[in-house]
């Protein structure tokens, strides 16, 4: 019998990708049971299965994912005939105050499961041959009872019993330590970094190890801590209190790093500038001085070490400074510690206010802020160098800068979108990415590029004098697409072994349209370089001959590669370790192939589930965070068992538990309201095979409440290769409907439950104005649409996402009026109570002026509409009380009017 709560979750894709008529194949369609509040005790496993089906070459295949009385996974096949069954269901409606409690009762629920997760793992191999135990695994978590992440560790033993269960226990790295500011107060710096990373947990978000010394450097209540752990310092079986870190500055301490050349100093931003600060001594020195510490944006544009709102929220960089791994040795027991970091000026750049979360004093928060088609900001890459005596004493430090500006040396290039060093520290590298995201190029920079800043002019002679002959940058690689490159975090650089070539491990998704791992071999080209004072690149400056490109992966999936996704490389056996969707796009799994004879990928995470997975420095260990549409989340510690001789096919053995799945229980019901929960923009893929019950906790609320929720990823949405990606190039809200409904319009056709005359459609951000473009051009099948934090108008959008998407607008003028909605109004419906607004008023991202514009609209063309201001929230929705409000708002609405 099916359930009254139900919620469908599908994915289509193309195999002519972007073309304009939608071809489509429904991968999967998944029927996810969910009775969220006090009924919530024990989750049933699913059977899923392929079911080819012909529809005039639109709709070929699906998966049906049905509850099932099996304790286990099984891959019998199950097909279920469903009656038509007319009569409707209705949602029983409640009063404010009866949905109130409904909600207080799911994030009650909440509260027991989100975020409670470990994550951040780092594995530490212990030494001691005769202990019991041979890893400690530090991660962050939420122990039970606390609501702040909080550093902790597990020990794993060397041994286990096979027939009994072992669950790693929990244990408490800081003694009782409160890392929260007080009543959640972060700096105004904190509190942007925080949105930018949509953190929603509070305590320890990050740390910084250093494996040698055993340091911990992390950020908490306001300041800096530390704290030693393993390395030369042996372990420690106890709670430790951590040590602040003291300090002169005035403003807050950011992104703290710790020197990998020598663990005595660690580096920070304050205030938009770098500095540098001795652990052991305690003494502390300003690296840059870009900022005047003015209390005004438009008098105080320049910033060191600073990753920009732009390049922190469309690139994922949220930094901007990187310390190369080897100190320089000097003949007199000192050393030399190099940090290259990027400067920024915003001059330029347009300035715009957002009002402040101080309201009651009637002020505004003003940012730097480039539109879509304006001026981006000034960018440059610097050195900062500072020399330690063999006591370890800060003698002096340098500021060093480029030997010609850094537009003459990469014309055209806008973003700078990864940097760092290579292993031995003899090169600095840089992603540099031009305006319109199509052209990529991969640079290594030689420290003895950088000539130091003088207070007095340089004569040009001395300038070119003070870089050694020869010294250039190296553009090693580069990437060329019509459609755009998505910025990705896999770049493994081998130490030199000849100074003609240069190796690395890649990713490319525009050589083939799909993203997978290359070991390429650059040929490194030597020039003579006596730099001149009127020198101007030539387009063949600098650039390297590939000399090998080998594909360690390919076909029609995907390797993952953004947003901090990772590989592990064993140089030893010549493998590496990487996630991708090999098996399903659905499904998330680790693999391991041969860079040396990549004639085979192994999968080493079992299927059924979407994993997370994280491998032990050593490479005979992994944790997988894993979790199926039915199975709340696990996380479990395997080892990896086999032949050294044969290290490719070793078999991965369960050892221990960190974490086992909490359960929950379902109902049944007839035909259902159904809301189609929307974001279908780019980067982004909601549907897969992992339990939803965390970060979409209110469409399980949904569900037990009587609504059939969908959920659809169609063209525009990632995982499934850039075609189908770029379909939205140059046309955003243009092809995303259609799929949308045709996706739903399948559904209901194939089960009789969805009742097509009450559809609402729901989404935030970019999911937001889907939900309005839904309105707009499908108001026969939405009866309702709640849109949150809509982008309404392209131009007032910022340049990394629009751009990248969509052109700059003189360009693509037609795209950006067409895509648009507030320019499209007189196209919704007359009829009242079809149309929820929802916006936070300091929203920094999607500003209000959004929403503001599409009201003065609506108003000019006599349209009914709804708003739900909340006047202190950004674009996401943080304050307890906001969210509740907002739930029950979104229930309230639903009930009355769909």
């Amino acid at each position: 019998m099916w359930s009254k709560s139900r919620t469908f979750l599908i994915t289509t894709t193309s195999s002519q990708g972007a073309t304009a008529s939608l071809s489509t194949m429904l991968d999967c369609c998944q029927t996810w049971l969910r009775l969220v509040g006090r009924l919530m005790h024990r989750v049933k496993r699913v059977k899923l299965e392929e079911e080819e089906e012909d529809t005039e070459g639109r709709w070929k295949s699906i998966a049906a994912v049905r509850m099932s009385g099996a304790d286990e996974l099984s891959d019998s096949t199950e097909v279920v005939e469903m009656e038509d069954v007319p009569s409707q269901f209705f949602v029983e409606k409640h009063s404010w105050n009866g949905l109130r409690e409904i909600i207080h009762n799911s994030r009650k629920y909440s509260g027991v499961i989100i975020n409670k997760a470990p994550h951040d793992f780092q594995f530490v191999l212990r030494h001691d041959e005769t202990g019991p135990h041979s890893h400690r695994l530090y991660y962050l978590g939420m122990p039970y009872g606390s609501r702040e992440n909080s550093l902790l560790y597990s020990e794993i033993p060397k041994k286990i019993r096979k027939e009994a269960l072992l669950v790693l226990s929990w244990k408490q790295m800081l003694d009782h330590f409160q890392a929260t500011p007080h009543q959640g107060v972060y700096s105004r710096e904190e509190e942007l970094l925080r949105e930018r990373k949509r953190l929603g947990v509070f305590g320890i978000t990050s740390y910084d190890y250093h494996a040698q010394s055993g340091l911990f450097l992390f950020q908490a209540n306001n300041s800096l801590f530390y704290c030693r752990d393993g390395g030369h310092n042996g372990f420690i079986g106890s709670p430790m209190k951590p040590a602040e870190i003291k300090t002169q500055c005035s403003g807050t301490r950011m992104d703290p790093k710790i020197c990998p050349g020598d663990p005595t100093f660690l580096a920070f931003i304050s205030n938009s500038d770098l500095w540098v600060a001795s652990i052991e001594s305690g003494e502390e020195q300003r690296l840059t001085f870009c900022h005047k510490g003015l209390n005004n944006v438009k008098e105080d544009p320049k910033s060191a070490g600073v990753a920009t709102f732009v390049i922190q929220e469309e690139f994922d960089r949220f930094t901007g400074y990187w310390w190369c791994p080897v100190a320089v040795e000097d003949a007199d027991g000192g050393k030399t510690l190099q940090l290259l970091y990027e400067e920024v000026d915003e001059s330029e750049v347009e300035v715009i206010h957002v009002p402040s979360p101080a309201l009651e004093e009637r002020k505004a928060d003003v940012y730097r802020y480039p539109r879509t088609g304006s001026k981006n900001p000034v960018i440059t890459l610097k050195l900062a160098e500072i020399r330690v005596d063999h006591l370890g004493r800060i003698i002096s430090t340098h500021e060093k800068e480029l030997i010609h500006p850094f537009n003459v040396l990469f014309p055209g290039v806008e973003y700078i979108a990864r940097a760092g060093w290579t292993k031995d520290g003899r090169y600095a590298w840089a992603v540099f990415l031009d305006r319109s995201q199509q052209h990529l190029q991969l640079v290594l920079l030689p420290p003895g590029l950088f000539i130091k800043v003088s207070d007095k002019p340089w004569q040009w002679q001395e300038r070119a004098e003070a870089v050694p002959e020869g010294v250039h940058p190296y553009i090693v690689y580069e990437e060329f697409t019509d459609i755009w490159i998505n910025v990705h975090d896999i770049f493994y650089p081998f130490v030199q072994t000849s100074d003609d070539e240069f190796s690395f491990l890649w990713v490319n998704e525009s050589k083939t349209g799909f993203c997978h791992l290359y070991k390429i071999t650059s040929q490194l080209q030597h020039g003579s370089y006596k730099w001149a004072q009127d020198y101007t690149p030539s387009d063949d400056d600098f650039r390297c001959s590939v000399k090998e490109e080998v594909a360690l992966t390919s076909g029609e999936w995907e390797v993952l590669a953004r947003h901090g996704s990772k590989i592990w490389v064993n140089e030893a056996a010549k493998l590496v370790y990487f996630q991708a969707t090999m098996d399903t796009p659905l499904e998330h799994h680790l693999y391991v192939v041969s860079y040396a004879s990549p004639a085979e990928i192994v999968r080493l995470t079992k299927p059924g589930f979407s994993h997370s997975c994280s491998v032990s420095q050593n490479f005979d260990m992994f944790v997988s965070h894993y979790s199926n549409v039915s199975t709340p989340p696990c996380v479990h510690v395997y080892k990896l068992m086999g032949s050294e001789s044969d290290p490719l096919h070793k078999e991965p053995e369960f050892w221990a538990s960190m974490m086992e799945a909490s359960t929950t229980q379902s109902d049944s019901g007839r035909k259902h309201p159904t809301i189609l929960f929307v974001y279908g923009g780019p980067q982004v893929q909601l549907v897969n095979n992992s339990y939803k019950g965390v970060k979409y906790l209110r469409l399980n609320t949904l569900a037990s409440l009587g609504y059939a929720v969908v959920v659809i990823d169609g063209r525009g949405s990632c995982q499934r290769g850039l075609k189908f990606e770029g379909a939205l190039k140059n046309k955003m809200g243009q092809v995303e409907i259609e799929d949308q409904v045709e996706g739903l319009e399948y559904v209901a056709e194939k089960y009789k439950f969805i009742d097509m005359s009450r559809v609402a459609i729901h989404g935030w951000s970019y999911g937001g104005f889907l939900s309005l473009m839904g309105l707009i051009h499908r108001p026969n099948v939405f009866k309702v649409a709640i849109a949150g934090a809509p982008v309404t108008v392209w131009m007032a959008y910022d340049t990394g996402y629009t751009e990248r998407y969509m052109d700059v607008p003189e360009n693509n003028q037609q795209g950006y009026e067409a895509g648009s909605v507030a320019l499209h109004v007189d196209k919704l419906p007359n009829e009242p109570n079809r149309l929820l607004i929802l916006h936070g008023f300091l929203d920094e991202n999607v500003h209000f002026f959004h929403t503001n514009f599409l009201v003065s609209q609506l108003i000019r063309a006599g349209k009914p509409y709804q708003l739900q201001i909340y006047p202190n929230e950004r674009h996401s929705i943080r304050c307890p009380e906001s969210g509740e409000h907002y739930e029950i708002m979104l229930l309230h609405f639903l009930q009355q009017h769909l």
